[in-house]
């Protein structure tokens, strides 16, 4: 099959996915939509909302629609590294008397991993989850186990209690593709939810791809060429949130630290991830613009001129995607 019947076929699986999905899921077709294109981008991605937004739900679903293993941890102060990667036992070895240690594989080892509230968990214990997301392999005893493919993490914040919380630095924030927000749902989207999951029908979510397919989408999508304007757009984008090297002049009022070049490799596989989910063969300028919001919201730092003048990351960014 041609790399061009492909990308015709993976928009017509995705429209089928978000249709499974919005058995379940009201509203929040953008959130659907960024959760889709990072998985093809092979990116990781941190979710941020309040209590009650359906994000556990919604991770779910979307492992059922793609046939895939869902892990759900549970991020406690009191949570270990070998919690997550797995912990080796000693056991009998019937056969031979001997003792023996065997390796009991953990949570980590799914395709879809959900790390709800990941700023709860100290930073030892983050970190064992960050160096699985950047490997897709566990070490455990000098041995190292890889993880299944397709490996896709999504981390949960809440932003309201701060509280007792690790938060994640800006080098380990890094590591993630993309940062979401999830808004409340609209009025009409509420009265939808509420009617829906207080009655007693639980709709079937049908699978629609499997993993072998997603890993081959994966390869496709890398597979998207772009043209120099477009990747010279998203080079742009990026270097002008940088204070040192910009010349406008509100980025040097109100940052003090920019994105690195990780930041622009993002944003070309988002927006080839985009284009091919929409059955285009190429990524345009919409493409990147599109990127740019959950790629570079949690990578820029705000100074203290931002925060007096109540100015946010998504502020800045919208208004520099405008400038360029």
């Amino acid at each position: 099959m041609q790399d061009t019947e492909k990308i015709k076929l993976l928009a017509e699986s995705i429209g089928k996915v978000r249709s499974e999905i919005a058995k379940v899921i009201i509203g929040q077709d953008d959130i659907v939509e960024q959760l889709l294109i990072s998985l093809f981008a092979k990116g990781h991605v941190l979710l941020i909302g309040v209590p009650g937004l359906a994000k556990t739900l919604l991770i779910r679903t979307l492992s059922k629609a793609l046939d895939l293993k869902f892990s759900r941890i549970q991020f406690t102060p009191d949570l270990m590294p070998g919690d997550i990667s797995g912990t080796e036992l000693i056991e009998d070895d019937l056969s031979s008397g001997q003792k023996k240690f065997r390796f009991v594989k953990g949570p980590i080892f799914a395709n879809i991993v959900l790390a709800d509230e990941i700023n709860r968990t100290p930073p030892k214990t983050q970190a064992a989850l960050l160096e699985a997301m950047e490997e897709h392999a566990v070490t455990a005893a000098g041995n190292t186990y890889k993880l299944e493919e397709p490996f896709f993490v999504l981390a949960t914040q809440n932003p309201i209690e701060q509280e007792g919380t690790y938060p994640l630095p800006e080098a380990q924030l890094d590591r993630f593709m993309f940062n979401i927000w999830l808004d409340y749902p609209r009025h009409e989207e509420e009265i939808n939810i509420v009617k829906s999951t207080t009655a007693i029908n639980k709709p079937i979510v049908n699978k629609v791809i499997t993993a072998e397919e997603i890993i081959d989408f994966q390869e496709l999508v890398r597979k998207v060429p772009v043209s120099d304007n477009v990747i010279d757009f998203a080079v742009r984008l990026v270097r002008s949130t940088r204070p040192e090297t910009t010349n406008l002049q509100f980025i040097k009022d109100f940052l003090s630290y920019g994105a690195g070049p990780r930041a622009s490799q993002y944003i070309i596989l988002g927006a080839k991830s985009r284009a091919a989910l929409k059955g285009k063969f190429t990524p345009d300028i919409d493409d990147v613009k599109s990127a740019a919001l959950p790629v570079l919201r949690h990578r820029i730092v705000t100074n203290f001129n931002a925060e007096a003048d109540n100015i946010s990351p998504n502020d800045i960014i919208k208004r520099l995607v405008d400038s360029i």
